[in-house]
């Protein structure tokens, strides 16, 4: 504010994580076809109907400001067809719309249930693009001066009053002129009022055009590289992280639903960052191999070397077609300088599945691998002494044999020690327990009217609380078949406050509501069913929410 009132030109420049995964999944695309011309931001085709198709579905997980759940139950009903609309798409689900009670009406007179009428040939000129509803807050100045005869310098006042008038107060004065500027200009006192509380809404935050437009233009690029190229904007998505609404399992659970092969941690062959491979299958998609960086724990320098021993296997054989790997974790931990402490992240990763068949085998095999003493370790440039490994005893080592795991206990290894699994869904394990018999999946609310009871079970993935939704909490519900959104009503979360909050799998009984193909089930009661995931504190240590407020 300083520096306007100066007079000097401010331009915020904003280091959006979009951008780099858009630079990354544009890279990987280029990588693929080297001979070919290179695709970038430019040569995306405008106003795909493909891509706008996706989007009028809701299908946007992971697309750049249309991912909240808030935008992607707007998608469906606003149904974007053209770049413009986009542009409102991303302005219209902000504070100063919705408490300026702009949303419902726009929505219906783009629906056409609604008439569109303008006070004045000048506010029309206005308000025109967007049916008559203000939007942006360029909309809102323009008003002040066409319909209430402000200046262009009042105008001025007026917009960073709005900005400030939650903080400071400021906009009372601002009413009267307003209001009695309408009058005199021959408007009627409900639109001269229904301005001003619009004006009001948006001192809560509402989007300059400018802004949204320039927003609008990545949820495009964003949206087309999901559409036609899945494969690698998820790749660029999971190796920008973190960013967006949405963990790296959600993600390579949207990426398995939308037909991607997603492949497993293999210390032979995954990179740090997640790579894509050539697809065995007829799917023209690459595979999407999961990368080193999945493994808590273990460091950025110990992948390095994991990798240069990868590349030193090969040049070892340059003859052979196919990718050699290692023998087993011996040879791993001497060729990458590996420690038991590192050795430990691999082996309960499941990383060392093609080495060593299982994690518990894996886990065993480590475990006889021990660091020398310092005096035998060799000297590196600089006199320190480089990691290298020895074997206590390989005749035990290969003359032990384990049993393998259990589906469920891979599963939690799977999630407590990288954070996703591509085995079962917890709740593929649990659907037949005889406390969730009765329960409905995800994809089941397909099926159901709005006004229908429901019974919904679920890891929780998400907790959000708006501010503009007067104490009401959306709660994201995951099962093997998708997502389900909770609605919990102030007074429902004030009954059952500690299990919303702590519960990581909850029970829901509640009645569907549904707008087309957008489909919510407002709860009524709710149970903590989190003691179906093992005992508890492995469930609060595997299975983390992302909550917002």
């Amino acid at each position: 504010e300083d520096l306007e009132t100066l007079g000097l030109l401010k331009i915020d420049v904003l280091a959006l994580g979009m951008l780099t995964a858009i630079r990354k999944a544009l890279a990987l695309v280029n990588f693929d076809k080297p001979g070919g011309k290179p695709l970038s931001i430019q040569q995306i085709p405008a106003e795909d109907p493909d891509t706008y198709a996706m989007l009028q579905r809701g299908d946007s997980v992971g697309v750049f400001q249309v991912e909240s759940r808030a935008q992607m139950a707007m998608l469906p009903r606003l149904k974007p067809h053209n770049f413009y609309d986009l542009v409102i798409e991303v302005a219209i689900v902000r504070p100063g719309p919705i408490q300026g009670d702009m949303v419902h009406p726009y929505l219906r007179r783009r629906q056409g249930l609604e008439p569109v009428s303008y006070a004045s040939p000048g506010v029309r000129k206005v308000l025109e693009r967007t049916l008559g509803i203000p939007i942006f807050q360029e909309q809102v100045i323009e008003l002040a001066m066409v319909a209430a005869g402000f200046s262009a310098g009042e105008a001025d006042q007026l917009r960073r009053a709005m900005a400030a008038w939650k903080k400071r107060g400021g906009l009372d004065h601002f009413e009267a002129k307003l209001v009695n500027g309408m009058l005199k200009r021959g408007h009627d006192e409900e639109f001269a009022h229904r301005i001003f509380n619009q004006i009001k809404g948006f001192g809560d935050y509402g989007f300059p055009e400018s802004h949204a437009a320039s927003f609008a233009l990545l949820v495009y690029i964003s949206a087309w590289l999901k559409c036609h190229q899945p494969a690698a904007f998820y790749c660029g998505l999971l190796n920008s992280l973190p960013m967006g609404f949405y963990s790296p399992s959600q993600l390579v659970q949207d990426a398995q639903r939308h037909n991607i092969e997603v492949r497993p941690l293999d210390v032979g062959i995954s990179q740090w960052d997640h790579t894509l491979e050539p697809s065995d299958s007829a799917a023209t998609e690459p595979a999407l191999r999961l990368g080193l960086r999945m493994i808590k724990g273990l460091s950025v320098d110990a992948a390095e070397r994991i990798m240069q021993a990868q590349q030193q296997l090969q040049t070892q054989q340059p003859s052979q077609t196919e990718q050699r790997s290692f023998r087993n974790a011996q040879e791993l931990a001497r060729m990458a300088s590996l420690n038991d402490q590192q050795l430990g992240f691999l082996a309960r990763s499941g990383a060392l599945y093609q080495l060593a068949g299982h994690r518990h085998q894996a886990h065993w095999d480590v475990t006889g691998i021990a660091a020398p003493l310092p005096l035998e370790q060799p000297q590196v440039s600089g006199g320190t002494c480089a990691p290298q490994t020895t074997v206590r005893d390989p005749a035990l080592q290969d003359t032990i044999t384990l049993h393998a795991p259990s589906v469920t206990e891979d599963m939690f290894n799977d999630y407590r020690y990288t954070g996703l699994t591509l085995g079962p869904h917890p709740m593929t394990l649990l659907r037949e327990h005889p406390e969730l018999r009765g329960f409905r999946r995800a994809v089941d609310l397909e099926q159901y009217r709005t006004g229908q009871m429901v019974r919904m079970a679920g890891v929780v993935t998400g907790r959000q609380r708006p501010g503009t939704a007067s104490g009401v909490v959306f709660l994201t519900l995951e099962d093997e078949t998708g997502n389900t959104n909770m609605v919990i009503w102030a007074s429902v979360m004030e009954r059952f406050r500690a299990v919303l909050l702590q519960g990581q799998l909850l029970k829901f009984k509640g009645v569907v509501e549904r707008e087309g193909r957008v489909i919510h089930v407002v709860a009524g009661h709710v149970e903590d069913a989190s003691h179906l995931l093992a005992d508890s504190v492995s469930a609060q240590q595997t299975f983390k929410s992302r909550d917002f407020h």
